[in-house]
């Protein structure tokens, strides 16, 4: 590991000459080399010490330890302090070993593996870390980038469409490669994984670069026999390696709080030494002196200051008991046993797809007996993400119900057999569909029909794979796609393969190639996708797919008719809880797409703002579009939901969900999972487009909310009361106002649009938001961004003091996980892009009572306990020593020897049973301010017990022979013993479960004097002589 290393300047671009290592040598860019370890032979012992004393309890121990090897100051033996440093050192150090030994065994089989470069005209095999940026490499089908074994940049396992540039592509022959001397001017290393802007310069031109033109260090080569790439990055500088950063340490409720009252301690150690010091400087001056004769192997104090300085350090060391320093160690301790207890669970493990619950993280469990609000997407998470094509419009009719002689709707079990797609040979069997009619409308060449599914077989970007003659298996990134190009396989128009320029699809049985000219690509923002082809008798037409609030407003005003028809159709299937897509094409001629091709060229050569002139290009040829039809696909919601949902209601946590489907699909969802229910006393829905809509709408709930009697007097006394009664959310306390509004009389739901969200969410609003939402049993949040998940979650953070959980299963989540105190990936059908930003992880949604309710509430509960124990022994056992500081001249000796240590566990009630039992954690009531100067005061009580009931017997107690009976060493076993005794009692009191191993706690008790006894007897036995001189 190297402390001191020159840091590399930040770059503004990346160059990278093909073929030409001295060039780009001169950039001096890292190496290939991975090195993820830290040590090595010979500073391993230096560094890893010096690792370890920057943790405060070591520092303190050492410091301790320094003190007890000073003899005017330690009465304690240095051996108490050095041999539990010793050992928390030893353990820490052989676990880092061990760690750093596999990472030195991965960072080895990485560098050494072996890769093919193009070196001088020929490829030869090469070591992966003497591989330079600007060298020529040849990958082959089922390939790993070389990385990790295990690791990859977005840990997807779904296909993603990658291919080289036109340019390049036929560069395949290694004599013309050999000879390519082209430059790649690039954006400069960073950790965005689905952007790249850069341009190739050669022979006096310049091309486009963008993301689907690179591989990312860690992925796999599929579905291409082999391919050649230019090293633009390597070793740190990979995205892998850029996403390698730690993520944002979490600390709990009860972690700032023990970090108040361990300050609080201090303070007052420092005050008993304090105390102790000055009595030791008075005692001294006063009465030192004539016990001089007593002590004469001990030199005279010069002054009774410095007396009483020492005394102050002695006693620091004897009394450092008191600062619970070890709590840390054993809190972690605990928490590690909590993570594996989440680990070890067969109840949140999954069948199916073999997927245990995961605890990420070892500082949280206590977190989860607390939680308030839980932030939850919808797709994915509490749906299954397996997509089925159910319903479609097509020129304004509806496919998809049946129905009967009578003329109604078919129920699912009254429907007859599925539409049987026997002519199609390389239909998919597993589809099935229902509607008869829509496959008699392909069979009879209706244009529009075919048009629509001409469009699915071709706007997307999915892979396919032949494995045999006629088996199609398809890879898409996203299963949305998947359900769609599955569909027009099935009616008809079978997309068979594609390569860079072309696109082949069987229509109705005959082989049909586009030439691919454009794909405009989807994200998150541009809410659709288009392409652009050419069909074989050379004419244009864009394909566009998305959602219908952006598509709808980028219609031709010719489709006004039909917009409207296929407008009801979408609402339909929105409130059946369908996931719906309008579809959408424009006609371009050769001349207008020449100049817009030009135009989009130029946009993506430029090095500065290239998304959004990209954007805004795209915007151009995106508009005037003929409306086709719109597509339904049916989201399954996830085994066992409604009944989390319920359970998690029960036990007052309010559940908000955040997902980018329209209003009426989460609407629907929403009643499918009961959160809202038809027992509602209303749901409110705000759907405003201007700030002064969104604001009115917000409002109006507030004045309809039936408060308390008290309530709402409390809210009319306010000074800042507005004419709807309700008091100036700037100036009113957010959290007193959100307090009495929770306390409205009903049951009320918010559901609120995503471009009301947004003025929602701006700073001078946020707070009626707030409000409003918080009153509500029920919040649903419908077409919102990324960026506002995480702003919803903050905004709660932020002004509620309340726990937040966060649990998704996409990419699109991460923002909101690592945002909220807690965050669970759900591992799905997205890949695991939220498991890997989460803190804990699970496959199903249901898992979360569990988590919640049995580990969450036992985690708090067993850390509580265990806090308030600790904190009552270590006062009782230190404050022996304080008060034998009186009766012992103030000359810091101990008042009794070592105590022995507990262990404590519990039998709990069942949460899941009695969800109630979940609130005190919410509450903080187990363990806060008050539990604590309880537990100090019931300590110090016993402390005042267990030392002078024993004194004062021992005081008037004689012998037979009437000398007196009490000596230090007795009156300190009896103190000991009686403390032992008592601590183990209170264990036995708070313990509600007792196992086997609770059971050896009263022979532990038989086993602390039968220790003293055998020391006793040693002693005696080896009574030294006295020597006379």
């Amino acid at each position: 590991m190297a402390l001191c290393a020159k840091k590399r300047p930040p770059e503004e671009e990346r160059r990278a000459r093909a073929n030409d290592r001295e060039y780009n040598e001169k950039f001096q860019y890292a190496s290939n080399c991975i090195k993820t370890s830290k040590y090595n032979i010979l500073t391993f012992l230096p560094v890893n010490l010096f690792e370890q004393f920057q943790e405060v309890a070591n520092t303190y121990f050492l410091f301790l330890l320094i003190l007890q090897l000073i003899p005017q100051v330690s009465s304690l033996s240095w051996f108490t302090t050095i041999v539990p440093l010793v050992l928390v050192l030893a353990i820490t150090a052989v676990k880092d070993a061990t760690d750093d030994y596999f990472r030195h065994k991965s960072d080895n089989q990485v560098n050494n593996r072996q890769s093919q470069v193009l070196i001088n005209g020929s490829l030869q095999q090469e070591q992966w870390m003497n591989v330079c940026v600007g060298d020529i490499i040849k990958l082959e089908n089922n390939q790993f980038v070389a990385v990790r074994e295990g690791h990859c940049p977005s840990r997807e396992t779904n296909m993603k469409v990658r291919q080289a540039i036109p340019v390049t592509s036929e560069l395949g022959d290694i004599s013309r490669l050999a000879k390519f001397d082209g430059e790649v001017v690039c954006e400069p290393p960073n950790n965005k994984l689905d952007r790249f802007s850069g341009t190739l310069y050669w022979k006096e031109s310049k091309f486009p670069l963008s993301n689907q033109n690179t591989l990312l260090r860690g992925c796999v080569l599929r579905n291409t026999e082999w391919c050649f790439g230019l090293v633009v990055f390597a070793g740190p500088d990979t995205k892998l390696m850029q996403n390698s950063g730690r993520t944002k340490f979490k600390r709990t409720s009860i972690d700032r709080l023990m970090n108040t009252l361990v300050l609080w301690i201090f303070g007052f150690l420092v005050c008993m030494g304090v105390i102790l010091a000055i009595g030791n400087a008075i005692w001294e001056h006063e009465v030192g002196t004539r016990f001089q004769a007593y002590l004469p192997w001990d030199e005279a104090v010069d002054s009774a200051f410095f007396s009483g300085f020492l005394s102050f350090w002695s006693y620091i060391i004897i009394l450092n008991t008191v600062v619970p320093i070890s709590l840390y160690v054993s809190v972690e301790v605990i928490r590690l046993g909590h993570s594996y207890f989440i680990n070890w669970d067969k109840k949140m493990f999954c069948v199916k797809r073999r997927t245990p619950a995961e605890a990420r993280t070892t500082t949280l469990n206590e977190e989860l007996g607390q939680v308030e609000y839980v932030f939850s997407d919808k797709t994915g998470t509490l749906t299954q993400n397996i997509m089925v094509f159910n319903k479609c419009s097509i020129s304004g009719r509806s496919y998809g119900d049946v129905f009967d002689v009578l003329g109604h709707k078919a129920e699912l079990g009254e429907r007859p057999e599925p539409v049987d797609f026997s002519f199609n040979p390389l239909a998919d069997k597993k589809f099935l569909f229902w509607d008869p009619t829509l496959l008699e409308a392909v069979k009879m060449g209706d244009p529009h029909t075919h048009e629509f599914f001409r469009l699915l077989s071709l706007c997307h970007t999915v892979m396919s794979e032949e494995k045999n003659e006629g088996e199609l298996y398809y890879k898409a990134q996203s299963p949305d796609e998947g359900a769609l190009v599955t569909a027009a396989r099935n009616f008809g128009f079978v997309f068979r393969s594609r390569t860079p320029k072309t696109i082949t699809v069987y229509e109705m049985g005959i082989a049909v190639t586009y030439q691919l000219l454009a794909i405009l690509d989807f994200n998150n923002i541009r809410k659709r996708m288009s392409v652009i082809v050419r069909n074989p008798e050379g004419r244009i037409r864009l394909y566009c797919k998305g959602a219908d609030t952006i598509l709808l407003d980028r219609l031709h005003p010719s489709t006004q008719e039909l917009l409207s028809t296929t407008t009801d159709h979408l609402n339909e299937y929105a409130g059946e809880g369908l996931r719906t897509l309008v579809l959408a094409y424009k006609d371009l001629d050769e001349e207008y797409y020449g100049e817009w091709a030009q135009r989009r060229l130029q946009a993506s050569l430029a090095q500065d703002s290239r998304e959004d002139r990209l954007a805004s290009v795209y915007e151009e040829v995106e508009s005037d579009m003929v409306l086709l039809g719109a597509t339904a696909i049916e989201d399954k919601l996830q085994q066992g939901v409604p009944e989390t949902i319920a359970l998690l209601t029960l036990a007052n946590i309010k559940i908000w969900v955040l997902t980018g489907d329209k209003q009426e699909t989460a609407v629907n969802i929403g009643y499918s999972c009961k959160m809202l229910t038809d027992d509602m006393t209303e749901v409110f829905v705000v759907t405003g487009h201007t700030v002064l809509e969104v604001r009115e709408e917000l409002r109006w709930p507030m004045g309809a909310f039936p408060l308390p009697r008290k309530a709402r007097e409390k809210m009319m006394d306010s000074p800042y009361a507005v004419g709807n009664g309700l008091p100036c959310p700037e100036k009113c306390s957010s959290a007193k106002l959100t307090s009495v509004l929770e306390a409205v009389a009903g049951e009320y739901a918010l559901v609120i649009n995503g471009h009301s969200l947004a003025h929602a969410l701006e700073a001078d609003m946020e707070l009626e938001f707030l409000e409003t939402a918080c009153a509500c049993k029920a919040v649903i949040c419908c077409r919102v961004t990324p960026l506002q998940k995480a702003q919803v979650v903050e905004l709660v953070k932020k002004h509620k003091k309340a726990v937040t959980l966060a649990i998704g299963d996409g990419a699109n989540d991460v923002s909101m996980i690592k945002t909220a105190h807690i965050g669970v990936g759900i591992s799905g059908q997205e890949g695991i892009q939220a498991v890997l930003a989460s803190d804990y992880s699970f496959s199903q949604f249901k898992f979360l009572q569990r988590l919640l309710l049995v580990h969450g509430r036992w985690s708090y509960l067993r850390m509580c306990k265990f806090l308030c124990y600790f904190f009552y022994k270590n006062f009782a056992f230190t404050m022996v020593h304080f008060w034998f500081g009186f009766f012992c001249g103030f000359s810091a000796q101990v008042g009794h020897p070592q105590p022995l240590l507990a262990c404590v566990r519990d039998g709990l009630c069942p949460c899941m049973e009695y969800p109630k039992l979940y609130e005190p954690g919410q509450l903080n009531l187990l363990f806060n301010k008050r539990e604590f100067f309880i537990c100090i005061a019931q300590g110090i009580y016993t402390s005042v017990l267990m030392f002078f009931i024993p004194y004062g017997v021992f005081a008037e107690a004689t012998r037979d022979d009437g000398t007196q009976l009490a000596d230090y060493q007795s009156f300190a076993v009896t103190v000991a013993t009686s403390l032992v005794i008592v601590v183990s009692v209170q264990i036995g009191l708070d313990t509600g479960y007792w196992p086997l191993l609770h059971l050896g706690q009263p022979g532990c008790l038989l086993c602390h004097p039968l220790c003293h006894a055998q020391q006793r007897a040693l002693r005696h036995v080896s009574k030294p002589v006295p020597v006379c001189g």
